[in-house]
């Protein structure tokens, strides 16, 4: 299973689509640990294309803060869960809370 994370400055970006990076965590949910952390530069910001873009890298679900509902419809149509309403903090610590089930999402932060 392979984890997006929108990041900027290290902790998790509120807004997905105007984030600096994405972290892309590799998990063994079996045993619940982070195999793999690697963080790429997210591409310039275009309607759309970051669903298409994160699935080309492998990613099956996503955490994010916030998140339009068509950003969200397009993840769904590639195949990728989204989890929107995460609180703040690193990469790690959010997959780490997912896959103890006890990641709390409060619901989409987004407005739009």
């Amino acid at each position: 299973m392979r984890i997006a994370i929108p990041v900027a400055n290290g902790q998790l970006a509120m807004h997905f689509g105007h984030c600096e990076a994405f972290a892309l965590i590799d998990v063994d949910p079996e045993s619940q640990s982070i195999i793999k952390n690697e963080q790429v530069t997210a591409p310039a910001h275009q309607p759309g294309l970051l669903p298409r873009w994160l699935a080309e890298r492998g990613a099956n679900v996503i955490i994010a803060g916030g998140m339009g509902s068509r950003a969200q419809d397009l993840f769904a149509e590639n195949g990728i869960r989204v989890l929107v309403g995460a609180p703040g903090g690193t990469p790690e610590s959010l997959v780490t809370a997912f896959l103890g089930d006890t990641l709390e999402v409060c619901g989409n932060i987004c407005d739009h």
